[in-house]
């Protein structure tokens, strides 16, 4: 039996004692989808590379350009739009909707803007960073669903009054949404059996914190990625493979 096999089987031994489980998805998951990560080999922007209008990708895509120079931060919303229309969900957001029946409650909370998880038919799902085809207007708040901004005008005019329209994700600078963070933190009020993170290099705060507070309280940690995080050192399984790998295998163990 090799080590991944162990491990693998070790994890569904632990994962068929929980009631609770809550998952955290990041770039990787997608990646296996052929959506390049935002950073790094093969990603969307280059590190210290400008974009045309010599912004960084960051002020670029930030809440001050989108309410100062909407035609610019539209722009990059665009080509990312561009990219995630080109791909599907695949085994690994498939195995996360197979785990659903297996468990009392399993919520996936995801850093992704893509909407995979959607596609996929994840149920109780909460999207930190927003969806990029949820739309709505600056000015009354209108709302509709866009999944393809090819024949938008851009930036695209709210049909109700005018103002501007714009994605419901979180740009540079920006909180994060009110409910997704108050619906976090009611199920870790609740309490966890387990923590699964995927595909994700775990920096920020709300991120990390769920797997390290479930692990301070003895809660069963696994992390599916191939690279180490910054929450590796405390999770009780590393499976160091992709999500696309690891996922349906760790299913056909759980079941």
């Amino acid at each position: 039996m090799s080590k991944g096999t162990s491990i693998l089987e070790a994890a569904a031994k632990d994962l068929r004692h929980a009631r609770r489980v809550l998952v955290i998805t990041g770039a990787g998951i997608s990646a296996d989808s052929g959506l390049p990560t935002y950073r790094g080999i093969g990603g969307l922007y280059s590190d210290g590379q400008e974009t045309e209008e010599g912004l960084t990708i960051e002020e670029a895509l930030s809440g001050y350009t989108m309410r100062t120079e909407p035609d610019i931060c539209w722009k990059y919303i665009c080509q990312i739009e561009s990219t995630c229309r080109a791909v599907k969900h695949n085994a690994a957001h498939e195995a996360l909707v197979a785990f659903e029946s297996k468990f009392e409650q399993f919520t996936v909370l995801t850093q992704n803007i893509d909407g995979l998880h959607r596609s996929a038919g994840t149920k109780d799902l909460i999207e930190i960073h927003g969806n990029i085809h949820e739309l709505f207007c600056t000015a009354c708040n209108h709302e509709k669903q866009v999944v393809n901004f090819a024949d938008l005008k851009i930036p695209p005019d709210c049909e109700r009054c005018g103002a501007l329209v714009r994605p419901r994700i979180v740009l540079f600078g920006e909180m994060l949404p009110a409910p997704a963070l108050t619906r976090l933190s009611e199920i870790m009020d609740k309490g966890v059996d387990a923590v699964i993170t995927i595909g994700t290099t775990s920096v920020f705060p709300y991120i990390a914190g769920p797997v390290l507070r479930a692990s301070e309280t003895n809660a069963i940690t696994i992390e599916v990625n191939p690279s180490n995080t910054k929450v590796s050192h405390a999770v009780r399984y590393r499976l160091r493979e992709r999500a696309i790998v690891a996922l349906p295998e760790l299913l056909k163990y759980l079941s």
